[in-house]
């Protein structure tokens, strides 16, 4: 039968889009086409493109270069050569004040399916005996190559050696953009390119740490359950590892999107809410996030939403079997990932040495805006005194005041 609009239903989200309130679905229509007639076609749907808006302040041959399809690694890794210099001019604090000497490495390395992942290092200024490791699984549509270089600096800047890859389809690795068949695969490939990386010659027989911010907390979790002993601790800011009960649609439309992905899996159908308005509270960081030139900000494409579902299932049901050094940052204001999720991460995983930090009117990206109330506040993130096989204690600070 053929698909066309007419009758309403509230459409699945992952829980990277979901709002907390209650009444934030944009409606999808369906009915069954009596007299089939194509309303579209299967490339017309895969090639539905948002319309990308104007960046102000760069002239108009970087908005043509930014204004290119995406879809595939070239396209991206053009765009963010283009975009390296003025990027790094923005008047933030993680460009403004990131902390001097620090050694930076990128390089690509091929996975097992055949495809090229970006890597990239951040390591302590010559001299700086290196104290651990840490890994990090960027969220949703991101990168690690914008907000995440000033981040790693700073962690840099502690001591501890930090890598970062872009998941496949995400930033400069290979992979059609925003499209993840397999979350197992991305899992995989996370624990592949890891264990690559710890037999890196300045960081081989130190602690690892893996670090998640948002999806990808939901990967850094998954890639624990499958190797715990792989690590000795895990780091989580902002978390996607449960849908709240009150954001969840009913079954049968669950399975109405599930039949869906398996006709048109890379469609881009599943609407989203303007992820910069809910990640930042102050104007300034929000009119920064178009420069994320590479990030990926169209609607969802129907298999992700999937198997992004499918992700968060399986960690809810096996919460109870994380047993490693654990610490959990949200901001308690966040309306991408409920803090209320890591809350119920906390209650139920098994970990004796576990800790949850909420920050009063922090939002989604609270690790991106250093000079925001947390910072006034002079708070300061640290991993806590994990209790791992290896007797490491005070693993540093993220944010060094």
């Amino acid at each position: 039968m053929d698909l066309v609009l007419n009758s309403t239903f509230r459409p699945l989200l992952p829980p990277e889009f979901l709002n907390s309130g209650r009444n934030h679905y944009r409606p999808f229509i369906l009915r069954r086409n009596l007299n089939p007639k194509p309303t579209f076609s299967r490339q017309t749907v895969t090639d539905m493109v948002q319309k990308k808006p104007k960046i102000e302040g760069v002239s108009d041959e970087l908005n043509s270069i930014a204004s290119q399809n995406l879809d595939h690694a070239p396209a991206r890794r053009r765009v963010r050569s283009a975009f390296t210099n003025t990027q790094q001019q923005l008047d933030h604090i993680l460009f403004k004040m990131a902390p001097a000497g620090i050694r930076t490495e990128e390089w690509y390395e091929k996975n097992s399916k055949g495809q090229e992942i970006f890597c990239k290092s951040w390591l302590p200024k010559p001299g700086v005996r290196i104290k651990g490791a840490l890994c990090f699984c960027h969220g949703y549509g991101d990168t690690c190559t914008f907000f995440f270089e000033g981040i790693a600096k700073h962690i840099a800047s502690s001591g501890y050696g930090v890598y970062a890859i872009d998941h496949p389809g995400f930033g400069l690795s290979e992979g059609l953009h925003g499209y993840v068949p397999s979350f197992d695969g991305v899992v995989d490939n996370v624990i592949e390119q890891y264990t690559i990386i710890k037999g890196k010659p300045e960081i081989r027989g130190l602690p690892f740490f893996i670090f998640g911010q948002s999806m990808g907390g939901a990967i850094a979790l998954k890639a624990l359950l499958k190797e715990p002993r792989q690590w000795d601790g895990i780091v989580l800011v902002a978390p996607m590892c449960k849908i709240a009960e009150d954001m969840t649609p009913p079954v049968p439309l669950q399975k109405v999107l599930i039949f869906l992905s398996k006709i048109f899996p890379q469609a881009k159908l599943v609407p989203q809410k303007d992820l910069a308005d809910l990640a930042f509270r102050e104007l300034k960081k929000k009119e920064m996030a178009p420069y994320n030139v590479i990030c990926y900000s169209d609607q969802t494409r129907l298999k992700t939403a999937v198997e992004l579902l499918n992700a968060t299932k399986y960690i809810e049901s096996h919460v109870q079997e994380v047993a490693s050094p654990m610490l959990i940052l949200h901001g308690a204001a966040d309306r991408v990932t409920d803090p209320q999720v890591s809350q119920f991460l906390y209650n139920n995983a098994s970990s004796e040495d576990k800790s949850l930090k909420l920050y009063e009117g922090g939002y989604h990206c609270i690790l991106e805006v250093l000079d925001n109330s947390i910072n006034k506040r002079r708070s300061t993130i640290i991993f806590s005194n994990f209790r791992c096989p290896r007797k490491v204690n005070n693993v540093s600070s993220i944010v060094k005041q």
